[in-house]
């Protein structure tokens, strides 16, 4: 069974929701034939690559709320992620474009390192003092390296903006077409989505509903046809 997650590194909501989907699959008695992918989807697409700003200031113009009210939000948060054992530094972080992250985390997916990546991705983000944002593509290939990519091959990929470009820009076309308007966004199966940071229990739910109703392959034509199995070939014999 393959279970896709639409989700941003600057998504708070997708670092805890990470976390209680993991609880869940991590009790699922079938775990070792789930399949996780994760696709790309960009909060903030329009931000020009080197506009890096507070969180605070960005909800405040971008919500329209207060100050205050904007940091009693990412209080919340903090209290979220702590409850779920994630570090999240309440003071002090930024926000900026992604679309680079995005790009190593496909690039990292062909290597077998995606969900290392995009978990060192969100410490980074949300634990720890240095900035994902200002630092520029030192900082990515230092978190790339830790992920355990090639630091050479991850700054080939960083210089050519048009390196998986088309692939988080497919991502994200799919994510409309499918009717995801925000981001945690959990697909199971291509048949059943759950949408946000759920409670692991809904997860272990919609887990348990996708594996069960899972459709057999129905055989067409004749269960005798020439075929080649471990045995061999089969040889027509006139």
């Amino acid at each position: 069974m393959r279970v896709e997650i639409w989700s941003d590194i600057a998504c708070p909501w997708c670092y805890v929701g990470k976390a209680r989907f993991e609880k869940a699959l991590a009790a699922f008695p079938h775990h070792d034939e789930v399949e996780v992918v994760h696709r790309s989807f960009e909060l903030d697409p329009g931000r020009a690559k080197g506009d890096v700003q507070p969180v605070i200031t960005m909800l405040t113009r971008k919500y329209g709320m207060s100050e205050t009210q904007a940091q009693a939000g990412e209080d919340n948060l903090g209290a979220q992620a702590a409850a779920e054992g994630l570090d999240y530094r309440t003071r002090g972080r930024d926000h900026g474009n992604t679309f680079d992250m995005h790009r190593l985390l496909h690039f990292a997916k062909e290597r077998g390192r995606q969900d290392e990546l995009i978990q060192i991705l969100y410490r980074a983000n949300f634990a720890e003092e240095r900035s994902v944002f200002t630092e520029g593509d030192v900082r990515l290939v230092e978190l790339a390296v830790e992920a355990g990519l090639d630091a050479d091959a991850v700054r080939e990929v960083l210089a050519d903006p048009a390196a998986y470009a088309d692939e988080v820009r497919a991502d994200e076309r799919e994510a409309a077409q499918l009717g995801a308007n925000g981001v945690p966004f959990f697909v199971l199966d291509r048949k059943y989505g759950v949408s946000g940071a759920q409670p692991a229990e809904v997860f272990t739910q919609a887990l348990s509903q996708a594996w069960g109703e899972r459709s057999p392959l129905q055989p067409v034509g004749q269960d005798d046809a020439e075929a080649c199995g471990p045995d061999g070939c089969a040889v027509p014999q006139h």
